[in-house]
């Protein structure tokens, strides 16, 4: 008994292991919005109800400077590091359809139907992005998520 009981025990700390190795995997790495390097957790600021990560102390000044410039791309930096959900089509702010959905900068985004997936799939990069992460269609179909109460 106690040889199963241990051997159950290494089999199911060996599958938490590979599921928390899975989880790491699914991590997106996030961009500077200003030069697209790999943003680090010490350089941030304030924007959309969250906080925008960057690759230097020089880029906050130049977002700062011309938040308009880089909404989009911030935008999206919300939505993919987890501090933004889904909650409408970023097209029409109608009601998503779990069919309609396309990959969009690391984002599976959800839209309300074909006509408006169709749409962002014609675009290409930075139309594309504007289409689904502007500040327009961040309002229409992202929220920033509430902090649970301890």
């Amino acid at each position: 008994m106690k040889r199963f009981t241990a051997s159950a025990c290494a089999a199911l700390i060996a599958c938490a292991a590979l599921a928390l190795r899975a989880e790491e995997a699914k991590k997106v790495e996030l961009k500077c919005p200003v030069s697209g390097q790999a943003a680090k957790a010490d350089h941030t600021v304030d924007f959309n109800g969250g906080k925008v990560q960057f690759c230097c102390d020089k880029c906050p000044k130049a977002f700062s400077a011309d938040t308009a410039k880089f909404a989009t791309k911030a935008n999206a930096q919300l939505i993919a590091s987890g501090q933004a959900k889904q909650v409408k089509c970023p097209l029409s702010g109608g009601k998503l359809n779990p069919e309609a959905k396309k990959t969009v900068a690391s984002v599976e985004v959800q839209f309300c139907c074909n006509m408006c997936k169709g749409k962002v799939e014609k675009a290409q990069g930075d139309d594309q992005l504007a289409l689904v992460f502007s500040n327009e269609a961040f309002k229409k179909g992202f929220e920033i998520k509430k902090e649970e109460a301890k």
